[in-house]
């Protein structure tokens, strides 16, 4: 890709700033809504916090070679749940989730020794581009569905009750939706997608490069419009931003550290409650190591440098894995590489790690600044749903470009490719207990197996 910045290049102070910026935005939406989905009290800012620390640790230990933002890590979801589950109070819960975190980071910091000691280059042979290939169109695939759900959504909630049957007997149960139209939604999701794709596609110099940032603007002043028109006409179907969270903000707010709630919770540890955290998170560790090195290969197609062989496997292993540990001691979250981060590299064109870098330490500050934070998360679903499309298309796209030099006419690849590709959108995943492999794991390991099987044999001319 022909990159207007590369890896080592250092933007102007101001473009800096604004590139940075544009990267929040791509990471801010996932990085906040593990802590949303979780509950149990954990902060939002605390994980934004968390998530420039990991990604400020990631640097030092990849020498400031892969650009890419480490925020929130999904896969644990699961995990972290289990921690809560298992604990006799929610300060254990919380030092639960330090803990997790730790163990699941010395998995990868044992890989990282051995990949240290053997090299990579079984690795590559095992995980050639017809298997990596379809494996990272698959990430942004498995995401679509995400992007496309989001559209619809505002930030205005309403409650609504259903009964449902629990134990023999009818209940009210209570949910809360978007209480904005599904189509207004979706007008300001669009007008975001194509503001985006204008901006990128024909903007001049600056525009080319923050068409994330103008994009959202866009959209979010035409959900504004709606919403003022719905709060005059007393139509809560238009009112798809909720200004009421900038009612009670605070200027400067310390962030809710994890750490902070498990040192009350440390006394009623013990071996049987470390044992459950560590069977939640390890497996996960190995799943998501799988995922890790997709994600890498991607990038090193985008930058046209191969990131696991410099700075090398194991260095981005050990900063993702200490990254992790320390975004969960801070955020109660681990962390993992970000496919929205490598998608905006992608389309700006931008690979500078100095903007990354900027990045992870805007994180750090505005984590402690109310406005800047209530501001990010008031921005509504469905315009972070029409930025999203682009960034998981972009994923989407670039795993496609590796099979380019890949001969589909050979049946092998074929059928390998077939494999990965159908597994992972149709959402093959297997569950032992609470570890459950992803459909982008288990259409991995699927792709290995089949890789290995049919090339046993060499083809005969």
């Amino acid at each position: 890709m022909n990159l207007v910045y590369g890896i080592k290049d250092k933007p102007k102070f101001p473009q800096m700033l604004l590139f940075a910026f544009q990267q929040v935005l791509a990471i801010l939406a996932a990085t906040i809504a593990v802590p949303s989905i979780i509950g149990h009290g954990m902060s939002q800012s605390a994980a934004l916090f968390g998530a420039g620390v990991g990604t400020l640790i990631y640097q030092l230990f990849t020498k400031f070679r892969s650009p890419v933002f480490l925020g929130s890590s999904f896969a644990f979801i699961g995990s972290m749940f289990a921690a809560f589950a298992g604990a006799a109070s929610l300060s254990a819960g919380y030092a639960g989730l330090i803990i997790g975190a730790v163990c699941a980071g010395l998995v990868y910091v044992v890989i990282a020794l051995v990949i240290k000691l053997v090299g990579v280059q079984w690795l590559n042979k095992l995980m050639p581009p017809v298997v990596i290939g379809p494996t990272v169109a698959i990430i942004g695939l498995s995401l679509a569905g995400n992007a496309v759900g989001d559209l619809s959504v505002g930030k205005v909630m309403k409650e609504i009750t259903t009964q449902v049957i629990k134990d023999g007997a009818i209940v009210d149960e209570v949910s809360s939706v978007s209480a904005a139209s599904p189509y207004v939604c979706m007008i300001c999701g669009l007008a975001t997608l194509f503001a985006v794709v204008m901006f990128s596609t024909y903007g001049k110099k600056m525009a080319k490069l923050i068409p994330f940032i103008l994009g959202i603007l866009v959209g979010y002043v035409v959900a504004s419009i709606f919403t003022v028109i719905g709060i005059v006409t007393d139509n809560v179907a238009l009112q798809v931003i909720n200004f009421s969270v900038f009612k009670n903000m605070e200027i400067f707010a310390i962030p809710d550290f994890s750490f902070l709630e498990a040192l009350k919770g440390v006394k009623e540890i013990d071996g049987a409650f470390i044992a459950t955290v560590a069977v939640a998170y390890v497996p996960v560790a190995f799943v998501v190591f799988a995922e890790h090195i997709a994600d890498h290969k991607n990038l090193s197609s985008i930058i046209g440098e191969d990131l696991l062989e410099n700075p090398g496997l194991h260095c981005t292993l050990l900063g993702d894995g200490v990254g992790s540990i320390a975004g969960a001691f801070f955020g109660g979250c681990p962390n993992t590489t970000y496919g929205e981060s490598v998608g905006c590299v992608a389309i700006t064109r931008n690979a500078s790690v100095v903007t990354i870098t900027t990045t992870a330490i805007l994180c750090l500050i505005i984590s402690f600044f109310g406005p800047f934070v209530t501001f990010l998360a008031s921005i509504p679903n469905c315009v972070m749903g029409g930025v999203c499309i682009t960034l998981y298309g972009f994923i989407a796209v670039s795993g496609l470009k590796m099979l380019q030099k890949v001969d589909l006419g050979n049946s092998k690849n074929l059928f390998v490719a077939a494999i990965i590709l159908i597994c992972g959108i149709g959402g093959l995943s297997v569950s032992f207990g609470k570890v459950t492999l992803t459909a982008i794991a288990c259409a991995l390991i699927l792709g290995i197996i089949a890789n290995v099987v049919l090339n046993l044999k060499k083809t005969e001319e």
